[in-house]
């Protein structure tokens, strides 16, 4: 299944260490795929989606962009997200999933913005029901995410 979209981060100032990193706010993130096998029902026809979207402000930003090394320069992007999944199938309620911990995506870089770089999940995203924070329903084990800059 391939998701299509992405996010959008505005820099701040990172107080903990201003010469070598700054905070990144997410100020949108949103990623949707078709599911596998769509046309459901009888006579097929129906839809069905997955959309991933940032679920509130970002007020406290851990995203970070860091320098890790001077020269050559390399970079380290840290996007941290939490976010609401909608599972939604022709004919039915949808399922609302939420992230039960942020999602932490890391990016090695040699230059930012990113230009094509690959960002892999740092350990697998539990997601819970909103009236249910207990209880996992469902994991995400890899989210490879390309990432293509501006």
């Amino acid at each position: 299944m391939d998701f299509r979209g992405g996010f959008k981060q505005r820099v701040e100032v990172d107080p903990d260490d201003p010469k070598n990193s700054v905070r990144m706010k997410i100020v949108g993130f949103r990623y949707s795929a078709e599911l596998p096998g769509a046309d459901v029902g009888e006579g097929g026809g129906g839809r069905g989606t997955i959309t991933i979207e940032q679920d509130d402000v970002d007020d406290d930003p851990k995203s970070r962009l860091r320098l890790i090394q001077e020269s050559p320069p390399r970079f380290e992007h840290v996007v941290v997200a939490t976010f609401t999944m909608v599972i939604d199938q022709s004919g039915g309620e949808p399922l609302i999933l939420t992230t039960k911990a942020p999602a932490k995506l890391i990016g090695k870089l040699t230059q930012y913005p990113p230009k094509g770089d690959l960002y892999q999940l740092q350990e697998p995203v539990d997601l819970v029901l909103p009236d249910d924070p207990d209880t996992v329903i469902a994991t995400i084990q890899k989210f490879p995410a390309k990432v293509g800059g501006l």
